[in-house]
């Protein structure tokens, strides 16, 4: 019996999306502070399975599977997530003020899709928060630091927010990521465009190369971009000389759903994440693989809801992989599934 699917998951979809999302969590914190907590979650899932160390920007990641940015953006659940085996946790998007996000109800689950809608908009406790936290970060996986801008920041100055972040997180993470494709705050994907792209990056790696030790610097694509578009990026990615890519964040499109366009117009806009990304991520992840000749480094993620998604996303190019969405309707057994073949 698939216990997640089967008991666990009915019961927290009783719970709107976002009470539900820190309710299990809660709920995994306490079985882990218990006397053989850890061995009892090892009893149920299986012991994690070995993997191969793989290095990348000259990091040493224990595996190939991430926990994707939005799920923990204030690094408040890092242990309990590297307990569950993850080679690294990718925290944010977090902007230099707090800020509370949009309206609620934000988050909203496409069960017949194996899909989620969330229009968040960088809800989170600022970098100075997560600084704190990360003074306790655990010691035994990568963590990334997944930068953006607040929403009353106009995009002129848009510069002065990422370089405040990257500024406070260089002694407490081990990469960046610039995230400029949510689809959830106003004008951001704006920052996609050549002009203040080249000016955004250019900017970050100059502060990069003044560290003793640079960080790796990746840029957080949308699923959505033209093919013009694309190659713009790809162009300023070289000219700056980043160190890879994030393909993708959530989509706008919304082809090809079985969720009704009634409910659709109800729950209005927002990013689409899950197993109708699954396509549309795999040949974004194709492209770029081509398109670079294989020489750029590449985080795949969007669309994996299994152990042969990843297996897929590896196929076609990346190096690396993140989930979200899929742990939310896989539950925690989706880590060991994926663990297994990329062994």
């Amino acid at each position: 019996m698939n216990w997640y699917s089967n008991l666990v998951k009915p019961l927290f979809f009783q719970f709107e999306p976002e009470k539900a999302h820190h309710l299990a969590i809660a709920n995994l914190r306490v079985l882990l502070s218990l006397p053989g907590g850890k061995s009892l979650i090892n009893l149920v899932l299986g012991d994690i399975p070995s993997s191969t160390p793989f290095e990348l920007w000259g990091l040493k990641f224990k595996n190939r599977l991430g926990l994707a940015a939005g799920f923990d953006k204030d690094g408040l659940y890092m242990h309990e997530m590297a307990a569950l085996g993850f080679g690294s946790l990718e925290l944010g998007t977090v902007t230099p003020k707090p800020q509370p996000g949009n309206p609620k109800p934000r988050l909203f689950r496409l069960v017949e899709d194996q899909a989620l809608i969330n229009r968040m908009g960088f809800n989170n406790s600022g970098v100075h928060a997560l600084c704190k936290q990360l003074e306790k970060k655990p010691d035994n996986v990568i963590i990334g630091g997944n930068i953006g801008k607040n929403k009353d920041t106009p995009n002129e100055n848009a510069v002065d927010d990422y370089c405040y972040s990257f500024k406070m997180l260089a002694d407490s993470v081990d990469y960046f990521v610039v995230n400029v494709s949510s689809p959830n705050t106003p004008g951001l994907r704006e920052l996609q465009e050549r002009e203040p792209l080249t000016r955004l990056l250019s900017q970050l790696q100059n502060l990069n190369q003044k560290l003793s030790t640079p960080k790796p610097l990746l840029l957080k694509i949308a699923p959505d971009v033209t093919e013009g578009q694309l190659d713009d990026i790809l162009e300023i990615i070289q000219a700056v000389s980043l160190d890879g890519i994030i393909a993708n964040n959530t989509t706008i499109d919304r082809q090809n759903l079985s969720i009704s366009s009634m409910k659709l117009a109800q729950i209005g806009a927002g990013g689409l994440s899950g197993a109708p990304l699954r396509q549309k991520s795999n040949d974004l992840t194709n492209k770029i693989h081509a398109l670079t000749k294989g020489q750029l480094s590449i985080v795949g993620v969007g669309g994996i809801l299994n152990a042969q998604d990843a297996k897929d996303r590896i196929d076609a190019g990346a190096d690396i992989i993140q989930i979200y969405t899929g742990f939310i309707y896989q539950g925690p057994q989706i880590v060991r599934d994926i663990l297994k073949i990329l062994e």
